[in-house]
């Protein structure tokens, strides 16, 4: 989903309702308007979820520590952060660097789950917060929470957690970091491209609110029944998202270059990274319905179920090639992004025309 925002809005509102309507429904009442399902739902599905949902939580536990640390080594040196690099560069090293590698594990946590989470409608407002919502400048899609932090200051509806964090670590977004500051973390004398120095306040207030948001997804993931009309409705709803992905990863410093991105987001990871993992939760969700498909249809079960796996081959080879140094071009990008976003589409019609014949649900958000 999309990371790229304007600078944050540091003064206080209330949180739109609609954005509250959206958490007051999450976790509330997990029943759909299939009254003929089994109260158990997709069990396999759920504990997909689940087991995501505590990884996300221990992976931003790790987050929020490191944020922290580095928080009191700000706060002990009076926020001089060249005073603090003097003072404390290998204890604000140590920080950053466990924060780094929280980030890097905590984002397949939550990617490998995000076809299900945004898919749903009621869990959908997580996503908007950690992943994909964007700040106050676009009421729409902007995400439900504001930060307070440390110092007092407010940020209303900054943008989502992920970004925050991402771009302040990896020092991509300039609102996010230390001013005036040579942000030479690990010591060597020279900014590599992806050294950031966080603004402490800021940083802290991210890292613990999306500690907060992992752990309040976690629990309404456990009391949650997924039902065919989740599933059907992840599917139909997250499968078609490949030319935004895409466009993304086009952007990015993976492909327009170091220095030369347009995207501040998708540094510590590739978007295409992203793409595979979010088509790996699809890709099982699919075959949690696959049979229920195949009584009506076997013929296109198995279809859909070949076509879902070569799209999710496709990101993974293309993931694996970008990893192992082959670099694509911007016209590459567009292309694969058309072609991978047609195929997208039409699974995602096979599937809708599934759940039609199955008189299933396909909810709206």
């Amino acid at each position: 989903m999309i990371r790229k925002f304007p600078r944050p809005i540091l003064l206080l509102i209330a949180v739109p309702a609609i954005a509250a309507a959206f958490i007051a429904g999450c976790g509330s009442d997990d029943s759909s308007s299939d009254s003929d399902q089994p109260d158990a739902g997709l069990t396999a599905v759920k504990s997909y979820l689940t087991e995501h949902t505590a990884d996300l939580v221990a992976q931003t536990d790790t987050l929020k520590t490191a944020g922290n640390a580095y928080y009191d080594l700000a706060k002990a040196n009076d926020f001089d952060y060249e005073k603090m690099l003097k003072n404390d560069g290998e204890a604000v090293n140590a920080a950053l660097t466990d924060a780094k590698n929280a980030f890097i594990k905590a984002n397949p946590a939550y990617e490998e789950m995000e076809g299900i989470v945004a898919g749903i409608p009621r869990t959908a407002q997580y996503d908007t917060d950690i992943d994909a919502g964007s700040d106050a400048s676009d009421p729409e899609s902007a995400v439900s929470f504001n930060l307070t932090l440390p110092n007092g200051e407010v940020m209303k509806q900054p943008g989502n957690l992920f970004f925050l964090i991402e771009t302040a670590l990896y020092g991509t977004n300039e609102d996010l970091t230390a001013e005036g500051v040579k942000p030479d973390v690990d010591g060597d004398g020279k900014v590599s491209f992806g050294e950031g120095l966080p603004e402490a306040n800021a940083f802290k207030a991210s890292v613990d609110e999306i500690n907060k948001q992992a752990k309040d997804l976690d629990k309404d993931a456990q009391e949650i029944v997924i039902t065919p009309s989740d599933a059907f409705t992840s599917i139909t709803v997250m499968t078609p998202t490949m030319s935004e992905y895409f466009e993304q990863w086009k952007l990015s410093s993976f492909v327009a270059g170091e220095g030369s991105q347009q995207e501040e987001g998708f540094v510590a990871t590739s978007r295409l990274s992203d793409i595979a993992d979010i088509l790996t939760g699809i890709d099982f969700t699919y075959a949690e319905i696959e049979p229920q498909i195949a009584e009506k249809n076997a013929n296109q079960a198995e279809q859909t179920a070949a076509e879902l796996g070569n799209l999710l081959s496709t990101a993974e080879d293309l993931r694996d090639r970008e990893a192992a140094g082959e670099k694509f071009t911007a016209k590459q990008a567009d292309q694969l992004g058309a072609e991978m976003q047609a195929q997208a589409e039409r699974i995602a019609g096979q599937v809708t025309q599934a759940a039609k014949d199955l008189d299933i649900e396909i909810q709206e958000g």
